[in-house]
């Protein structure tokens, strides 16, 4: 029952993940990177800060959390640097590909590094007994997301060019696809943030946090520095195409508007942390499950992402074939999901 638990609060933050991209489009008169620095205000400062604060124990300091090795600090800080130039292409590929195309990719690749990165690091022999249902499992998902993949390969070939530029705007297939590779080899070090930073999690937990959100502090870390990666790009792009006048240039109607749906983006982009963290405190530690809840996320959030593009009309105009393609890629995905309890 914890097992099932653990996966349905898993699954409600990556829903929240999968509509983050949504609110895209009601910013207006805002370019790409004025939207994602402000959005990542919230997502990657605001809202960490905000989860970090509910593992603080009682009679104890926010500083306290972080009382632990500086390694231990550093490594997570730096793995998250890392993952925000992941997080930077991440973007750059829904520009690219749309929302279904562009996360199936990119998160395919994120789930297979995020996963068996770390359970290599701890020694995890992947050809026998735990270790190989790990990497079944992982074959798996990734079998699901290259078959969606295909699916968008399909969907390009069953599409005219006008149609692709009503679907995605910016649509182009050799180009992000480089970009969604990119995005999601650098977005797998988030996984290796959580496995450098866990140091800062038992410390929490000896402290006497809640084991629920003993975790949140480490997101914290990670997030930061993908903050500190993105918000230098975004600067530099802001700088180059003068595009700073964004933020202040533009009707006070249109600032609110905005604003108001990067808090949205932010808090639907955090939820699949959050929920993650939460989820996994209801699995057991050093289980298959514990080590396939990065695939797990990754898995869940392929699927819905896909969810949103048909309901954002990203595949219409497709062939039944391509469709019946698609499906059978989210099928596979649902399976890689169940197979490690079986």
């Amino acid at each position: 029952m914890n097992t099932l638990i653990g996966l349905l609060i898993i699954a409600v933050g990556s829903m929240g993940q999968s509509s983050s991209y949504v609110p895209i489009n009601k910013v207006k008169s805002w370019s790409w990177e004025s939207f994602w620095l402000i959005q990542g205000v919230f997502a990657w400062l605001v809202f960490p800060y905000l989860g970090a604060l509910l593992a603080v124990p009682e009679n104890h300091t926010f500083i306290s959390l972080f009382s632990v090795d500086d390694v231990a600090i550093w490594k997570a800080f730096i793995f998250g640097a890392l993952w925000g130039i992941g997080g930077l292409t991440f973007g750059l590929s829904m520009r690219y590909l749309g929302v279904a195309l562009g996360q199936s990719i990119a998160l395919g690749t994120c789930s297979a590094f995020g996963t068996l990165i770390p359970a290599l690091m701890v020694g995890t022999d992947l050809f026998h007994g735990e270790g190989l249902v790990l990497l079944i499992g992982v074959s798996i998902a990734i079998t699901g997301i290259a078959v969606i993949g295909y699916a968008g390969s399909l969907r390009a070939k069953d599409m005219t060019s006008e149609q692709k530029k009503a679907a995605v705007k910016d649509f182009a297939l050799g180009k992000g696809l480089l970009v969604a590779l990119l995005a999601g080899v650098m977005s797998a070090c988030f996984s290796l943030g959580l496995e450098a930073g866990d140091a800062i999690r038992l410390n929490a937990l000896e402290q006497g946090a809640n084991s629920l959100f003993a975790g949140l502090p480490v997101i914290l870390l990670i997030t930061l520095g993908g903050f500190v990666t993105n918000a230098a790009y975004c600067i530099f792009q802001n700088i180059k195409n003068k595009t700073g006048k964004d933020y202040l240039n533009v009707p006070t109607n249109v600032i609110i508007n905005n604003l108001l749906f990067c808090v949205l983006a932010g808090l639907l982009w955090y939820s699949q942390f959050f929920g993650l963290t939460l989820g996994k405190s209801f699995l057991t530690e050093g289980s298959v499950m514990m080590a396939f809840s990065w695939s797990i996320l990754m898995s869940l959030n392929v699927t819905f992402s896909n969810i949103w593009g048909v309901i954002l009309k990203e595949w219409k105009g497709a062939k039944k074939r391509t469709i019946s393609v698609l499906i059978l890629g989210m099928l596979i995905l649902i399976f890689s999901l169940i197979f490690p309890s079986m």
